[in-house]
């Protein structure tokens, strides 16, 4: 995985060619729903205030990891290496990995 920080949303939107996958605690597609694919970027917000509305108009597809009911969120470090993972998964995108 590449990570790629940008000087404001243009510039990013600049560089991105593939979906914009937005991991989000308001997201309408499940993670184990979800379905990743090569050339995807994932994005992830603010821990304390999540992404600003005109990020979650602009994005492809807005993934929420499931928690037990009455749980605010996770961590979102740990919710990036969740996501991370399942999205190399689905596309065998582990180094080492015939694709």
């Amino acid at each position: 995985a590449q990570v790629a920080r940008h000087v404001d949303w243009a510039a990013f939107e600049r560089t991105v060619a593939g979906r914009i996958v937005l991991l989000t605690t308001r997201g309408a597609v499940r993670l184990d729903a979800a379905r990743f694919a090569p050339g995807d970027v994932l994005l992830f917000g603010a821990e304390s205030r999540g992404v600003p509305d005109h990020v979650h108009a602009r994005a492809d597809l807005a993934v929420t990891i499931p928690l037990v009911p009455g749980r605010r969120s996770l961590n979102v470090a740990v919710a990036a290496a969740i996501a991370t993972g399942e999205a190399l998964r689905q596309i065998k995108g582990w180094p080492g990995e015939a694709r």
